[in-house]
């Protein structure tokens, strides 16, 4: 039976930039593919390019670093076999955070951390499965229809809003916006605020 594998664009090393575990050491696993093409994506590279890499191959590379933290992000890790690739990290002793757009209702089941960020379509299955609903803000965001991801709060999920590149005026409409809705927070990327890869 052939063993599972991935389009991987890329691993690295880094501090986690963004959201609830902002500032967690992680080994990033950014898998090749994703069918959204976002306008204001900051990873388009990775919508194309990909190394096939199997259990083996991709186990050998975490091992040079420390960290037992792995998030797998994209592109868009649910148009691969997520399942599986979190089957072998979990197996390997990883704890593993997943990062999609949740437009493919995917078993995440033995994730640590599910984090949704919504995009044109999200499932609403995957929403329900979420740790963090992290929406992206910009000055062309549909207000009302990002009111709608309220809805999925509840004691498991948490909403973030986080400002379209970290510009000002987006900053200041996810204040503006969580004023109103307290429960949810700010989630600034810091990696580049800091200049971290």
């Amino acid at each position: 039976m052939p063993q599972p594998s991935w389009k991987v664009n890329e691993i690295f090393y880094s501090v986690q930039g963004e959201g609830k575990h902002t500032g967690m050491p992680a080994v990033f696993v950014r898998l090749a593919g994703c069918r959204m093409n976002c306008p204001f994506c900051d990873t388009k590279y990775a919508a194309r390019e990909g190394v096939e890499t199997d259990a083996k191959q991709l186990l050998a590379r975490l091992a040079a670093w420390p960290a037992k933290a792995v998030i797998i992000t994209g592109g868009e890790p649910a148009e691969q076999n997520l399942p599986a690739l979190i089957a072998a990290l979990k197996d390997a002793g990883y704890e593993v955070h997943i990062e999609t757009n949740g437009s493919i209702d995917a078993d995440v089941s033995r994730a640590d951390f599910v984090c949704v960020s919504p995009k044109k379509y999200v499932s609403p299955a995957m929403l329900k499965k979420a740790d963090v609903i992290k929406i992206v803000v910009g000055q062309d965001t549909d207000l009302e229809d990002l009111r709608k991801y309220y809805a999925y709060e509840n004691a498991k999920t948490q909403i973030y809003l986080q400002p379209e590149s970290n510009k000002q005026e987006n900053i200041d409409l996810c204040v503006k916006l969580l004023k109103n809705h307290p429960s949810a927070r700010l989630s600034l990327q810091t990696h580049k605020l800091a200049n971290i890869r």
